[in-house]
Parts: C-alpha cells; sequence; structure tokens
C-alpha cells in the first residue's frame, strides 16, 4: 500500500512540475491524456517558442532615426554607449537606462539622442574605465551593480546587465517555424529559429550545468551566454552562442520522477570570458547550505503559473531561502503529494515564501548562494527542477541538490580532459 501512495505521489510531483517543457509535456500526455485546465492552451507544435532570440547583430550603431534633445536640438538614435555626451547621461560608456522607456526620444530604451558630433564609431566605442570592473579572478563572482550601465526599473525582480556572467539560455534549432517563408527556396534552414528551451550555468569555459529533462531528447542545441534582454543586440557586450557537441546525462536520470535531474553539456568551443560571461562556482562534495540562507535565482521563464504566465524579455531574479529537508518534506506532504512523500537525496529546496518562486521556464537554471567570506562571490547549490505551482500557498520549490552530485559532476568533467578547479573556489 505504501509503495502504491508512493508511486501515485511520485506521478503527481511529475503532472504539477511548472518547469517542464516538451519533453516532460509527452511524458504527462501519455500518463494522463491532455493537460488539465490549468495548463497552457495546447499547440500545434510542441516545440513552439517559448522566446524567441533574435540573431545576434554586432557593432549595430540603433536605428539612426532623427530625434530632438530637451534643447531643441536635431540629434540621433545611437546605442547608449556610443554616445559620450552628458545631456544624455552618458559617461565613460556608463549610462544611467531606464529599462521602461529610455531617454522617450527614441524607440529602443537602450538608445540616446546624441547630437552627431559626439557621436562615436561604433568600432571604436567608449568602454567602462577598468576601475569601474573589479579585476577578479575565478568563479562566482557576481555583479551587483551590472557592468556597462546602470538601470532603473524593478530592482527586487529584474537582474542588472551581466550580473549572473554565469547565466546560459539553452536554445533549441531543431525548430522550423512554418509562418516564415525562407528567403531562398533551396534553404529550408531559412526557417529555422532559435527557441528558448531552459536555463542553465557555465561552470567552465567549455562545459554548462543544467536539468536533464530540458535535454533528454533534444538534438541540436546551442547555448547563449551573456544574454540579458532577449529581443534587443543594443548591449555594450555581445553575447556568445556555442553550438553543443556532446551531453552528458546522470545513468540514473528518471523522467518518470525527476530523480538525478542533471546533465553536462559540453560545448564545441570555448566561451570567451568578458564581463558579462564568467564561471559559477560549485559546492564541495554533500556541503549543504543551511536552511534559511538566502539565495539567488534567475531565469527568463513565467511570471506565473498557467494560461495567465508569461515569459519574460529581460532576465529575472529572486531571492528565496533555503528549506531545510525534513521542513520541505513535511510542506510537500500537505500539497496533492499525499502524506508519504520522500523528498530524493538528489534534491534540496528553497522558497516557500508566497509569491516568491521559480516557474515554468525556469528549468535548469542556477540556484546560488553566498560564498560567506566573500561578498559579491556564489556558488550554485541548486538546479531549478520541479514545483508545486509557482509560489502558491508557500509550497517550497524543489532544486537539483548540486553539492550531493559534484563528484559525478567532477566525473564528467574530467572525462573530457577538463579541469574541475575551474569551478572550484
Amino acid at each position: 500500500m505504501i509503495k502504491l501512495l508512493l508511486t501515485l505521489g511520485f506521478i503527481a510531483l511529475v503532472y504539477t512540475a511548472p518547469q517542464a517543457d516538451g519533453d516532460l509535456d509527452a511524458v504527462i500526455a501519455q500518463i494522463f491524456g491532455k493537460p488539465s485546465s490549468t495548463a497552457a492552451p495546447a499547440v500545434d507544435n510542441k516545440n513552439l517558442a517559448s522566446t524567441i532570440v533574435p540573431p545576434i547583430v554586432t557593432n549595430s550603431q540603433g536605428t539612426n532615426s532623427s530625434c530632438t534633445t530637451e534643447e531643441g536640438l536635431t540629434g540621433t538614435c545611437v546605442n547608449y554607449y556610443l554616445c559620450n555626451t552628458d545631456n544624455n547621461v552618458i559617461t565613460d560608456g556608463v549610462g544611467l537606462i531606464d529599462i521602461r522607456v529610455g531617454d522617450g526620444k527614441c524607440q529602443s530604451y537602450l538608445e540616446v539622442c546624441c547630437i552627431p558630433p559626439d557621436t562615436r564609431d561604433p568600432l571604436n566605442p567608449i568602454t567602462p574605465r577598468p576601475e569601474k570592473l573589479p579585476q577578479r579572478t575565478g568563479c562566482g563572482w557576481r555583479n551587483p551593480n551590472g557592468v556597462g550601465m546602470v538601470t532603473t526599473g524593478d530592482q527586487d525582480s529584474e537582474a542588472k546587465f551581466g550580473e549572473f556572467p554565469w547565466m546560459v539560455a539553452i536554445l533549441n534549432t531543431d525548430y522550423i517555424d512554418p509562418r516564415i517563408e525562407p528567403v531562398n527556396d533551396n534553404d529550408p534552414e531559412g526557417q529555422k529559429l532559435n527557441v528558448y528551451v531552459g536555463g542553465g550555468s557555465l561552470i567552465h569555459p567549455s562545459a554548462v550545468l543544467t536539468a536533464a529533462h530540458y535535454v533528454s531528447d533534444k538534438k541540436t542545441i546551442r547555448v547563449r551566454a551573456g544574454e540579458w534582454d532577449t529581443q534587443t543586440t543594443k548591449e555594450l557586450y555581445p553575447y556568445q552562442d556555442r553550438d553543443v557537441s556532446s551531453i552528458q546525462i546522470h545513468k540514473d536520470f528518471n523522467k518518470g520522477n525527476l530523480f538525478y535531474d542533471i546533465a553536462v553539456l559540453f560545448l564545441n568551443q570555448p566561451m570567451d570570458l568578458a564581463p558579462n560571461v564568467g564561471l559559477a562556482c560549485l559546492p564541495p562534495p554533500r556541503e549543504r547550505v543551511p536552511g534559511g540562507t538566502r539565495c539567488l535565482a534567475s531565469g527568463w521563464g513565467k511570471d506565473k503559473f498557467g494560461k495567465e504566465g508569461h515569459y519574460q524579455v529581460i532576465l529575472k531574479k529572486i531571492e528565496v531561502p533555503v528549506v531545510e529537508r525534513r521542513k520541505c518534506e513535511k510542506d510537500l506532504r500537505k500539497t496533492r503529494l499525499g502524506n508519504f512523500f520522500e523528498l530524493h537525496s538528489s534534491f534540496m529546496c528553497a522558497g516557500g515564501e508566497p509569491g516568491k518562486d521559480t516557474c515554468k521556464g525556469d528549468g535548469g537554471s542556477p540556484l546560488v548562494c553566498p560564498i560567506e567570506t566573500e561578498p559579491d562571490r556564489y556558488m550554485q547549490s541548486g538546479i531549478v527542477a520541479w514545483g508545486i505551482g509557482c509560489g502558491e500557498n508557500g509550497t517550497p520549490g524543489v532544486y537539483v541538490d548540486v553539492s550531493n552530485l559534484r563528484t559525478w559532476i567532477d566525473d564528467k568533467i574530467a572525462g573530457k580532459g577538463l579541469d574541475p578547479k575551474a569551478y572550484s573556489y
């Protein structure tokens, strides 16, 4: 009887996982048929994009549309870092940017109205002075004020540009949009898009850590580091794309209950470390973070569960407390998982504060916790895995316990001839 209840609990776990996408939808359909009314409406193609990210454009000068400054002078709209004038609050390449409206004179919030003599050559932009970017070595360094610009907006939920330099977007390059006509009839690749699948973390220039359930059935995957606003390429430092050459999934990964939901993606060539691209630190083996520790999760996932939720354009962040295992298990037993649910050793918990949680589309994204002895330095304690709704009824979210699987990660990294010291502190 107990085994039956546990089995039903695990099935309910899969059914309620808000981070599940694509492959898990198929599993749910096999067990339950069509999704319940709380799920997003069904679509014809299960790979329909959650976020479509534009192709990279380098050295863009902006729209080059005409504009009028507050002094009534005729100017040109350019990317914020290509203008050197105090009238636009741009000094040494660092601008005060309102991510809602920008300066109100140009179409993009990342453009400013610049008088032509003050416009810089895009091949020689104004870059921040060295002292404005801390010269730090090693992994895990967060940039709480961002890099290259200072933004205004929701300070509690919107990440700064470059704040989490280890954050990556995982893209499915298999998706072909039937609504797009190829420019060349002989080139079907013209219909392909970079479709957002989930999140991950850069732990080595050549390796990304993520959740297995997002990549277990994907054939062609691309990783993007240094991304922030998925609908623009006007930031000072560009993002970087790399194709995934191989995927290592934990041998005990169970698609039915998400045990050992961990994977390492190996890139076809290393990422170039930059102010907006850095490495995450991982905790020592089995060194769990104490309950109550305030940690940060980031991602482009939905803001709400179900059809009312929307995927995010700008990278979001949320602060959540780590929840001690016994308390988490007790809280989860109050849900549809039932009184006999047991939290597997490959999981940890965080959250439990109403309205604050990771959500669908955040799967694979990192949960980072502070390293006590070094301000602004973090280690990745968890990987977003599943949860009951999104911040509903104060139920904690469930994450892959990275510390418990650190030895497995080291083994796979070393097996590719890479050095685990890259993510050690």
